[in-house]
């Protein structure tokens, strides 16, 4: 088991034939990546890789069968289309890498999406990766490894940091997750914690935030609620600046809801263990998971 994909996982990437497309396209299917189909306008007829490429994803969806996932390395100015292109053909998992895609475009895909029963993992995403399964996204496949911790994160360099470390103390993931760092994004932390926490190959979830907004707290009100497996929690950005955005778009705080103290306040009120330093985080699994008989 695991969640959003798996080794059935049958993907269209968008904007395959750009330079990026191409080659994490081609990093997917070295993993093992089923990828059936790709799409860039008026290249239709073409291959890349051996994968058809086609006009729209309509016409991907009629030709190359059933599609599950769709990839996007579509540019800022047309990856908002894109998204909602693939939710037009009822694509149930839409993953967005895309970095810099204007707030007015990506608050009429959020509203847009609403209810549909769609889901979007991005936009400025690393992707999803099931190790041993299917990798789809920028994640360097090689430091993953197969087992029962979940891992979900704001930041996508900390997901490659906290897993490199899981695996050096053996232990491996069921699903890991960049959720993305922009102000609006399709899946949520709480969202993500809580197919974690419905997915019976899972036995502890890694969350990883930042300052800025208040996801933490959501995260955190859920995990007081309905957790039902150990959360271990690192919070980046205790020394950033009051005011000033440190790296991800959505990673400014405005207020005092948006620092790192409030947020693991929240996380370890709910209970939730905290780790203070990202160094800490393969150690501080390794130690809950045998205290907890899960290791």
């Amino acid at each position: 088991m695991s969640i959003l994909v798996n080794a059935s996982t049958r993907v269209v990437v968008q904007g395959i034939t750009g330079r990026e497309g191409s080659f994490q396209t081609e990093r997917c299917i070295e993993y093992g990546s089923k990828v059936v189909a790709g799409v860039t306008p008026g290249r239709g007829g073409e291959k890349v890789l051996g994968v058809p490429v086609f006009n729209t994803v309509a016409d991907a969806v009629r030709e190359a069968g059933p599609i599950d996932c769709s990839l996007i390395f579509v540019p800022a100015g047309g990856a908002a289309d894109a998204i909602l292109e693939a939710a037009a053909s009822r694509i149930k998992v839409i993953i967005c890498i895309t970095e810099g895609i204007p707030t007015m475009d990506m608050m009429t895909v959020k509203r847009t999406l609403q209810g549909s029963g769609l889901t979007l993992i991005g936009p400025n995403c690393p992707g999803v990766i099931t190790p041993g399964e299917c990798r789809l996204g920028i994640m360097p496949g090689s430091v993953f490894r197969k087992g029962h911790v979940g891992v979900v994160s704001r930041s996508g360099t900390l997901v490659y940091e906290a897993v490199d470390q899981l695996t050096q103390f053996g232990i491996g993931q069921s699903t890991c997750v960049g959720v993305g760092g922009d102000p609006i994004i399709g899946t949520t932390q709480r969202q993500i914690l809580q197919m974690f926490n419905e997915d019976p190959d899972t036995a502890a979830v890694v969350l990883i935030g930042e300052i800025g907004g208040v996801a933490e707290q959501e995260a955190a009100a859920y995990i007081k609620a309905e957790m039902k497996k150990p959360v271990i929690a690192f919070i980046a950005g205790s020394t950033a600046p009051a005011g000033r955005r440190m790296g991800h778009a959505g990673a400014i705080i405005a207020g005092n809801t948006g620092t790192a103290a409030a947020k693991k306040a929240a996380l370890a009120a709910a209970g939730a263990v905290i780790c203070d330093s990202p160094a800490e985080i393969g150690a501080t699994t390794a130690r809950v998971l045998k205290e907890r008989g899960l290791a």
